[in-house]
């Protein structure tokens, strides 16, 4: 190879290709610690390899889903504070997948940014790694891309994609019926959704990140904030696999108004007793922090129940027992209807 000019290199122009292989050898230990079985690749090749057969299945279904962590995003970095949305990340894909009654089998990132900073990226990518053993996912892939005059100084972006099976026929929902129960397992907290109107609420009382929690003493406004989304996977096959599960509902972006009807057929519609849980304190602060009215608190937050299950009625007892067995907090919150929608009795607030 010939050696031409001392001229502009791609490190002139704000990539640093070093930094990206630093990153790569950084996170290897992360993501060998993930493995399950079908893995047959690790990080570093073109693409990721995974054996169905291997990992158990006969006639799978393949279901992938992908998401983002959005603006819960901004706290994290301006506070520096950057693991947890790795978990995040993670949960807000592995979550939906196991609504279609999927396992989730492996999981690849993307980590977009102006300048690379490796061991925020690697902190990141730890947490997603964290997130992959809990969910019992592997992380086999993923890409980063430096992109200097695309982002703001320590500005960077996520974005996750997981890929689940089960066997054909397994899907859900299923045979949801009038009389089937409702239950909810509790959320962590605001988990990733809605935090363009958190981050509006804060703004409006003048309070900085490092300020401390005003509804939870020893902590920071920020680090309370970044508790991250709870991962309900194993927990939810668990209760699928006993039997008597016809569908589960991640709230997330739409709250408990717009995600539940997404597994309720045509002419089924859900009553919801809204004094069957305590509203967190992070949902009261921020509902009488700026007046919100219980509907846009429904509409645009999880309100304390993370993950919910429509069940028999026959089995709720004996699922309610095996959740709370898996460390779950079960609220016995409403049923199926004949109608449209949800309907709201009671009061959160």
């Amino acid at each position: 190879m010939t050696e031409g000019k001392n001229g502009l290199t791609y490190a002139d122009a704000g990539v640093d290709i070093d930094a990206g292989n630093a990153l790569v050898d950084r996170i290897k230990p992360a993501a060998k610690r993930t493995n399950r079985s079908g893995v047959m690749s690790g990080l570093g090749g073109f693409g990721a390899l995974f054996d169905l057969k291997a990992a158990g299945y006969e006639d799978p279904i393949l279901v992938g889903a992908t998401d983002g962590v959005g603006t819960k995003l901004r706290i994290a970095i301006d506070t520096g504070e950057v693991g947890g949305v790795g978990i995040d990340l993670v949960a807000m894909c592995v979550n939906d997948l196991v609504c279609q009654g999927a396992e989730p089998l492996f999981f690849l990132d993307y980590f977009a940014t102006g300048k690379l900073a490796v061991e925020e990226a690697a902190s990141v990518v730890d947490g997603i790694a964290e997130g992959c053993v809990r969910s019992g996912c592997a992380l086999i892939g993923g890409e980063t891309a430096e992109m200097p005059g695309m982002y703001d100084d320590g500005d960077f972006d996520l974005a996750g994609f997981a890929v689940g099976a089960m066997e054909r026929g397994a899907d859900l929902p299923v045979d949801v019926a009038e009389g089937d129960v409702l239950l909810g397992l509790a959320s962590d907290g605001v988990h990733s959704n809605g935090y363009s109107l958190v981050r509006k609420v804060v703004e409006m009382t003048g309070l900085g990140w490092d300020a401390e929690c005003p509804w939870s003493s020893g902590q920071t406004l920020g680090a309370n904030l970044l508790t991250p989304t709870r991962l309900y996977v194993k927990q939810a096959l668990a209760a699928v696999r006993a039997g008597g599960v016809h569908g589960l509902a991640h709230i997330t972006g739409g709250g408990l108004t717009e995600n539940l009807p997404r597994v309720l057929p045509e002419g089924l519609g859900a009553e919801i007793n809204l004094s069957s849980w305590d509203l967190p304190p992070v949902f009261r602060w921020l509902a009488e922090t700026a007046d919100m009215a219980e509907s846009e608190l429904l509409k645009t937050f999880n309100s304390g129940i993370g993950m919910i299950l429509v069940v028999s009625a026959d089995r709720a007892g004996a699922l309610t027992e095996l959740l709370e067995a898996e460390g779950e907090t079960v609220t016995r919150m409403g049923q199926v209807v004949s109608g449209e929608g949800v309907a709201y009795s009671g009061a959160l607030l």
